[in-house]
């Protein structure tokens, strides 16, 4: 099974992996949740009738149907409960009808009930004729009564393999026998768990006290849980469970997996644009839901550019003029850079979805790089719209329609680029609060090449002109405006009666901006790096997991190669430890007992 186990990774038609913790969208309700994971990841023949059958088989057989319109909840829409959103995250999971499914403690923080229910649903899906495999810390009595097959592991080591009904007889026939008035899975834990050991010597008292006048004295508790673990062990090696698990090993092995492997290239085709198309719908409805993605900075771009207008109100064309449109330009875009991180911890909340996604194979890269920008343009387009036109009409910039449009396009692009900054730097970086602040002030070290603070020539040459003026967005969309505002126009001079200042002499002289190349210049170098960005973008979504995997791979191969040349000095073997891996690890044993078999 060891052998063939790469089979199953990034396989989604083949198996499904539920993690601890729910990776929903709040702003969703059940049934858009189901339909457009649906879309993402059922094959492309599939028309929208059979994909709606689909979910809609899937919310009954979950038992969601009285939630299916509500919505998940976030931090202000009220959701579901937290029961019904573990049947949702595992509802997602059985949408491709995968022929095993591993589930990752899918009880923890859930009541007797919610816990109940879940397992409950996960028999049902067994039934059907698949596998499901569960890690669960603490079942209850009701929880353990459904289970077909028990696995337990205690530090490494198989304490016993087989059905969950002969349990209870393994661990008498061990000396071992379950209290009457136990639960058997509590009565399992405290044999196999050696934290018992670890209790003070008061409780241990107390403890051994309440069992004297009991029935549940019995013989492990004059044992310390490692000595009944090591018992346990050697119990279950002799077993004729164990014998078969190693049957049903050989026989996995004899399997190559050929057909199982046929059978999902045949299943798992998917067109890529379909993919973008329901990704982008689906990010769209988020960010328009979700009051803090956008909605949130577009009135305090509004209530700011009133505030900036009403400052800089009609500057006209006296002797000071060029000084105080520099001085709104300055104000303007330095804002810009402030309300770039107020998006920042929405972005977060998705990409705990999109990077669960992504990692289970659910789409490309690409695609998601491609959604994101397509569902974002028209609340970038709102924002830029929105401050553009009110600055650019109550400052009374340069008026024309070209002059307009070259300031909308400069905004734009501006804000793009400082999305995908924040958004670049917040995937390196591991916390939230980090991403904020390397963000900001990734964003303000390429503000300084651009003019704004000090002329662009009087800066050093090296680093600030040559590479960063030409690296830095914020130094091409400047200049750009400098020359979108100021050339065309002639300012009062200083001296009364001489003639008027032209904007161009201006640029030279104070600014030392070279007119010789049209604004449109400007905009085009901030469109190519909007896409430069772009590309960065998706070079680290594509590389960084990978990368951080193949470090971790590499870190673990080397571990384990100074564990096997270590000298032992264990006085007995038991055959299984750390440094001798047992001969049936739980990757291969999914099978006693169940359809494999």
């Amino acid at each position: 099974m060891q052998e063939y186990s790469h089979m199953l990774i990034n396989v989604t038609f083949v198996q499904s992996y539920t993690t601890q913790e729910d990776f929903l969208l709040g702003t969703l309700t059940v049934r858009e949740t189901l339909t457009y994971s649906a879309h993402l990841r059922l094959p492309s023949t599939m028309i929208t009738g059979e994909i709606d059958e689909v979910v809609e088989e899937t919310i009954r057989k979950m038992g969601l149907q009285e939630c299916s319109e509500s919505k998940v909840g976030n931090w202000h829409l009220r959701g579901i409960s937290g029961g019904e959103k573990r049947r949702l995250s595992i509802s997602l999971q059985i949408l491709t009808h995968p022929h095993v499914m591993f589930l990752d403690e899918p009880t923890t923080g859930l009541d007797s009930a919610s816990a109940f229910f879940v397992i409950q649903a996960l028999k049902n899906i067994a039934l059907d004729g698949r596998i499901v495999v569960c890690s669960i810390h603490q079942p209850s009595s009701y929880t353990f009564e459904l289970f077909d097959d028990l696995c337990l592991l205690s530090k490494g080591e198989s304490v016993y393999f087989g059905e969950a009904k002969s349990a209870v007889n393994f661990f008498a026939e061990a000396g071992f026998p379950c209290p009457t008035r136990r639960s058997p899975s509590d009565h399992f834990l405290r044999c196999i768990n050696s934290d018992f050991d670890k209790l003070p010597a008061t409780l241990l008292r107390l403890q051994r006290h309440s069992t004297e006048t009991s029935e549940s004295s019995n013989s492990q508790l004059n044992l310390t849980a490692e000595a009944t673990r090591a018992i346990l062990v050697e119990k279950y090696r002799a077993s004729v469970y164990s014998v078969n698990t190693r049957k049903t090993i050989r026989q996995i092995k004899l399997n190559n997996g050929e057909d199982m492997m046929s059978t999902v290239a045949g299943k798992d085709r998917r067109d890529g644009w379909k993919q973008v198309y329901a990704l982008t719908a689906r990010s769209f409805v988020n960010m328009t839901r979700d009051l803090a993605y956008y909605w949130t900075r577009i009135l305090f771009i509004i209530l700011v550019s009133l505030a900036t207008g009403i400052m800089y109100f009609d500057i006209g064309l006296s002797n000071t003029g060029f000084i105080e449109r520099v001085k709104c330009y300055t104000f303007f875009y330095d804002f810009l850079i402030c309300l770039s991180v107020a998006g920042l911890p929405s972005f977060i909340e998705e990409w705990k979805v999109l990077r669960h996604e992504l990692l289970n194979g659910h789409y490309g890269e690409a695609v998601f790089m491609l959604s994101n920008s397509l569902s974002s343009i028209p609340f970038l387009s709102i924002l830029s719209l929105s401050s553009g036109t009110i600055i650019y009409y109550m400052v009374k910039f340069h008026l024309g329609i070209t002059h307009y449009w070259c300031f909308f396009i400069n905004i734009f692009c501006c804000i793009s680029i400082m999305e995908i900054i924040c958004m670049i730097v917040s995937l390196l970086v591991p916390t939230f609060m980090m991403g904020i602040g390397a963000s900001a002030g990734v964003i303000m070290v390429l503000t300084i090449a651009a003019g704004l603070y000090r002329p662009l020539g009087d800066l050093p040459r090296i680093f600030w002109i040559y590479p960063m003026s030409y690296i830095s967005f914020t130094s091409w969309a400047v200049e750009g405006q400098y020359k979108n505002d100021m050339i065309g126009l002639k300012f009062d001079s200083l001296v009364p009666g001489e003639p008027k200042i032209e904007g161009e002499k201006i640029l030279r002289t104070i600014f030392k901006i070279n007119s010789n190349h049209s604004r449109w210049w400007d905009v085009a170098a901030l469109i190519l790096l909007l896409l430069v960005h772009r590309i960065i973008f998706f070079m680290v979504l594509k590389f960084k997991e990978r990368s951080f995997f193949a470090f971790h791979s590499l870190y673990l191969k080397r571990t384990l190669h100074d564990l096997a040349n270590r000298p032992s000095f264990r006085k007995e073997n038991y055959g299984s430890s750390r440094r001798q891996p047992p001969l049936h690890p739980l990757s291969a044993q999914e099978g006693l007992s169940s359809p494999l078999a």
